[in-house]
């Protein structure tokens, strides 16, 4: 009986441990797509600016 308790204290012990991993190493994941996502605004501002950019040196080019 006291094998099966020390057992089963033993694995309460390593999922807890893993519990309190899980968590830490989800956050860490949720603060890397944070900054995933804004890095994408970012890029995706630039790209539209770049864009705008083009059609106004488009509109400019002299014809013929």
């Amino acid at each position: 009986m006291d094998d099966e308790l020390k057992s089963l204290e033993d694995k309460i012990g390593l999922l807890i441990r893993l519990y309190q991993e899980t968590r830490e190493e989800n956050a860490k994941l949720y603060r890397l797509l944070e900054n995933a996502e804004a890095v994408n605004r970012q890029l995706a501002e630039r790209m539209q600016t770049a864009a705008e950019r083009l059609k106004v040196l488009l509109n400019n080019l002299p014809e013929g």
